[in-house]
């Protein structure tokens, strides 16, 4: 059952008023009424401080991003920016572009006309209705035409007109060259040295036969320094890629240093190249001889080779061995190479035991398979007293070793120098003063 009791009205607002009207109740209310304004105003600001962060933050992304590079990429705290990095490679090519050149090459090829010929020559008139009249298709040569047989790449690297590009390239001593510059102009090129041990050649822009050319100045590119390449680092290819696409470009890295490699091409060609460097920038057909640069736009090797059945794997000459062809062809007109005048094999652990060696390093003089001699008649080798079954152990104070081949070593020297080897003859450690001969 539900109790029920009367309700007073009027003390009921008599004592809610006495409640509001209290010295207490209207400090509460100050307070409250001063909390929620500091925490209003405390929001806000918290807000228009978060929201300026932001701003800031999207408007140097923009930047960063959008905005043109000034220069050269500055390296940060771990961080470089892709768009100063792509300007990079932009600027480099955009400078090396107009020293790199196509080299055509064309030859007088025969012409050949089908003809029918009677092979059993003239038949006796018999009239018209004799069904004997044979004649056959034959092809004969009515002349010849000159055609073009291929395309390569080079760079200028003087104003004068001088271009360095592969061996390989320029080989046929029958061929007639022409350069077709960047800006679409040909020139006619003579050849003017072969590298007798490396794929490189030197060629130059010859005056047209009224001199057209004679006071012409180009474009020289810019030639770093291989010795200071690492492994990694941006490589930029540019070239005639299958000797339709002028001036194309590849980037990639240096992906190796110090590499051996035999690289063949057509007509025969074959060498074996050593010291190369291993890029994946693509180098395809008709690259060869083209520049391999570096983000400053520098050639720091010149593109030779490509591995079959592989991708992107790619060698270049460094740059710094094609200088010292281009130093000797300007003051003799001609490369050459220093000679020994011994045939040899690398000593290694199993050489060293066959042959009952005391060291593992070391060129052992030997002959060849077909009989040829171990030390060539005339040469400074023979000069020395060098024999077969000698080791050569050092080359002027540089061990000879797997990675330190007696080639590399001794190309850095020229025809005439005196220089020491230590070898081992007959059991007995010696040195020899000897000069070098002429390849």
């Amino acid at each position: 059952m539900y109790q029920s009791s009367n309700f007073n009205l009027k003390d009921f607002r008599d004592r809610v008023f006495k409640i509001l009207s209290s010295r207490v109740f209207q400090i509460a209310f100050l307070i409250l009424v001063i909390l929620a304004a500091v925490g209003f105003t405390t929001g806000k600001l918290s807000w228009i401080y978060i929201q300026n962060q932001i701003n800031d933050f999207v408007q140097k992304t923009e930047k960063s991003l959008f905005s043109p590079a000034a220069g050269p990429a500055k390296p940060t705290e771990g961080y470089v920016s892709k768009i100063e990095y792509e300007q990079a490679i932009v600027e480099a090519v955009k400078e090396a572009s107009p020293s790199v050149v196509s080299i055509i090459i064309s030859k007088n090829l025969p012409i050949y006309e089908e003809q029918f010929i009677n092979p059993f020559g003239s038949l006796p008139d018999f009239g018209s209705g004799f069904p004997f009249d044979f004649q056959f298709p034959q092809y004969v040569q009515k002349g010849t035409r000159k055609q073009e047989v291929g395309e390569g790449s080079g760079f200028i690297v003087s104003e004068d007109g001088l271009i360095v590009t592969n061996k390989h390239v320029v080989l046929d001593k029958e061929a007639e060259y022409t350069v077709l510059t960047n800006d679409g102009k040909k020139y006619p090129a003579k050849v003017l040295a072969l590298d007798p041990v490396q794929d490189l050649a030197i060629v130059k822009i010859q005056a047209s036969p009224t001199g057209f050319y004679q006071d012409e100045k180009f474009p020289a590119i810019k030639l770093g320094d291989s010795s200071t390449v690492q492994i990694g680092q941006t490589a930029i290819a540019i070239g005639n890629a299958l000797g339709e696409f002028r001036n194309t470009v590849s980037v990639g890295v240096i992906s190796g240093l110090g590499r051996t490699v035999l690289a063949s091409g057509a007509r025969g060609f074959s060498e074996v190249l050593e010291g190369v460097i291993q890029t994946d920038a693509a180098i395809n057909q008709g690259n060869s001889g083209g520049p391999l640069l570096n983000l400053k736009g520098e050639v720091i090797g010149i593109n030779t080779a490509m591995a079959q059945g592989a991708q992107t794997v790619g060698f270049a000459i460094p740059v710094n061995v094609a200088k010292r062809d281009i130093n000797q062809v300007v003051k003799t007109n001609k490369i050459v190479y220093p000679f020994l005048g011994v045939r040899y094999v690398l000593v290694d652990e199993s050489v060293k035991q066959k042959y009952n060696l005391l060291f593992d390093y070391g060129l052992l003089i030997l002959g060849g398979e077909k009989g040829e001699p171990a030390v060539i008649e005339g040469s400074t080798a023979k000069k020395a007293g060098l024999r077969e079954k000698d080791v050569i152990l050092e080359f002027n104070g540089e061990k000879i070793t797997k990675d330190n081949s007696l080639a590399r070593i001794i190309s850095q020297y020229n025809p005439g120098d005196k220089v020491t080897i230590k070898i081992i003859s007959q059991g007995q450690e010696k040195d020899i003063d000897i000069i070098l001969g002429e390849r």
